[in-house]
Parts: C-alpha cells; sequence; structure tokens
C-alpha cells in the first residue's frame, strides 16, 4: 500500500499513457457490413455505394452502380450526393481502411445511414463476388 502512496503520480502517469496508446485501436470508426448485407442493401435499390479509392484503381474494377469521388476529392464534392441522403451509404475503398472514417463524415453530413464495406474491395474479390469495369 505505501509503494501506491508513494508513486501515485509514476502510476498515474503510467495508466493515461497505455490508454492513449490503446485508445485508437479501441475506437470504432463506425458501422460496417459485410459482403452479404452489403449485396443485399444492394439488391433491394436502398443503397448508394460509394467507391472512395483513386479513379484509377475504380476503373479496374468497382462494384455495380458504385460512384467514385476519391477521399482527396470528398470535401469538395460531397453536395453531389446530396439526393442519396435517405438511402444507406455504403462506403468502399481497398481494404476496409479508409472507408469507416469517410461513413463517419458522411453520417457527420446529413446521411441517415453510412457505413463501410467490411474488408472493402478485397473482400468482395475474395468471396468471388463480380465487379463492373
Amino acid at each position: 500500500m505505501k509503494f501506491l502512496i508513494d508513486n501515485v503520480w509514476l502510476i498515474a502517469i503510467a495508466l493515461i499513457s497505455g490508454g492513449a496508446l490503446l485508445w485508437p485501436g479501441l475506437q470504432r470508426r463506425g458501422k460496417t457490413v459485410s459482403t452479404l448485407q452489403a449485396t443485399q442493401l444492394i439488391n433491394q435499390g436502398r443503397a448508394l455505394i460509394l467507391d472512395v479509392r483513386d479513379p484509377a484503381a475504380f476503373n479496374a474494377g468497382h462494384l455495380r452502380d458504385a460512384k467514385n469521388i476519391p477521399i482527396k476529392e470528398l470535401s469538395n464534392r460531397i453536395g453531389e450526393l446530396d439526393k442519396f441522403k435517405a438511402k444507406t451509404a455504403i462506403v468502399v475503398c481497398q481494404s476496409g481502411a479508409q472507408a469507416g472514417k469517410v461513413a463517419s463524415r458522411l453520417k457527420a453530413a446529413g446521411f441517415s445511414e453510412a457505413v463501410s464495406l467490411e474488408g472493402g474491395i478485397a473482400a468482395w474479390q475474395s468471396q468471388g463476388l463480380p465487379l463492373t469495369r
């Protein structure tokens, strides 16, 4: 007990720094959907697919009816998506790492539902699902 009292500041600093290191990993980047859930939303016509990869990657293969707005251009072009705010926005990137951040931005911009595709295009392809060129 004496050790804890004598070193309370060191223990507090260790806990705070450990929490700061763990926070980004624990922080959820928004809601995700699996490839099956995304397919169902697309087939029901209730989804906007937003592909945030660069145009070259988009042209190499993308989900059917996807709109391509690269992440770098999103701030300037988000107005193009206003008419889709009532639909579920499925954000797609290559691996799913960046899509969660974009989904959070769309949610803040007024989209009723914005989700990211779990695993991105890589997961879509690994499931043998079709891409459009």
